[in-house]
């Protein structure tokens, strides 16, 4: 095992009272890395809204409370600083590489097996159960990081590995062609503005952005083609329809948490289009208002799910960013600000992704 000179003690965010927002800052021992791993000083961690979701419990469907002392997180930036045994067989000393939601998955049951990684039978999910990003160094499996090119910035990187990656493959899941409509609700969030850029760069795709108003200049100047705010709409049923010639989207992506964004979206698919389901709604569970049986058969409807995607689409989607044709929306922030940077997400006052510098 390689060594480095380490500090005895680092600094992490903790969610103290779970099922509220509330974060304390603590020392931690600086852990040893044991066989297949490796010790990474992280440099930048993203903040995404299922890691509200998991600091408040805000998940229904979720069996298991989150645990007192749970360290949050799961898009994290840095540098390997230590290996464990055989960890080099995978990564080496001063590599960079990021900590994504999935911690870490088999790679052998029907689902890794199929190229969905995100809804692996076995898998660890960082920031859950496991500790995650939101502090200044991290253990995780040398088999699962995952490399970050050379020159991209850290707090441009780290949103890739969640936000980026999510919306990646949900842009391929929805089978949409170079061309045609895509309709984004939740267009000026933390996904929704990398959603655009890549249905641009990547897919070609025409984009429709839905959101409120305050986010409209985001939205537009992230490549959207055309904007429609909820505030004042009468219909944005309508409002997608007339901008699509009548026929409606081949594809609406819904990224955001809220059950109303579901409830209208598959009536604005045009004929065979496909609603994607990446946002998790809070609280009870209500199915999908506008998904009737005679409705997704008279439209030869398709939903389809997203958890994330695999290894391949996140080195395909941090190389969109390396090259400069994706370039997240962010703001960065300390560690220290965690819990205000949470206020501001639950209170829909966060335009694009806060990233948090781990480094001081």
């Amino acid at each position: 095992m390689a060594h480095q000179e380490l500090p005895k003690k680092y600094r992490a965010a903790v969610y103290d009272k779970p099922g509220s927002i509330s974060i304390k800052i603590e020392e931690k021992d600086m852990p040893v890395p044991g066989q297949g791993e490796v010790l990474l000083k992280l440099t930048h961690s993203g903040v995404c809204h299922s890691d509200l979701g998991i600091m408040t419990n805000g998940w229904a469907s979720s069996q298991d409370p989150t645990p007192a002392g749970q360290i949050g997180g799961h898009e994290g930036v840095g540098v390997v600083v230590q290996l464990g045994a055989g960890a080099e067989d995978h990564v080496k000393l001063g590599d960079r590489v990021g900590v994504k939601w999935i911690f870490s998955a088999c790679l052998s049951c029907p689902p890794c097996l199929r190229g969905y990684e995100g809804i692996c039978a076995n898998q660890k999910v960082s920031g859950y159960f496991t500790p995650g990003t939101f502090q200044q160094y991290i253990l995780a499996p040398a088999n699962y990081v995952t490399p970050i090119p050379d020159g991209l910035d850290g707090a441009l990187a780290a949103p890739m590995l969640c936000a980026g990656l999510t919306t990646y493959a949900a842009l391929k899941r929805s089978e949409a062609k170079g061309g045609d409509w895509v309709v984004l609700l939740g267009a000026g969030g933390g996904l929704g503005n990398l959603a655009i850029q890549l249905a641009n760069k990547a897919f070609a795709h025409r984009v429709i952005g839905v959101d409120a108003e305050s986010k409209r200049d985001l939205v537009l100047s992230s490549g959207a083609e055309h904007f429609i705010p909820l505030e004042g709409t009468k219909s944005i049923i309508e409002a997608v329809k007339g901008l699509t010639g009548g026929e409606g989207a081949q594809a609406v992506l819904v990224l955001t948490a809220a059950n109303a964004a579901y409830a209208d979206a598959v009536d604005m698919l045009r004929f065979a289009g496909t609603l994607v389901c990446v946002g998790l709604p809070e609280g009870k569970q209500i199915p999908i208002a506008s998904a009737v049986p005679m409705k997704l058969i008279d439209k030869a409807a398709k939903i389809v799910g997203v958890s994330v995607g695999n290894r391949q689409e996140t080195i395909e989607c941090l190389d969109f960013a390396a090259r400069g044709l994706v370039k997240p929306h962010v703001r960065v922030e300390k560690l220290d600000k965690l819990a205000d940077t949470f206020h501001d997400m639950h209170d829909r006052k966060v335009q694009g992704r806060v990233v948090l510098d781990l480094q001081s």
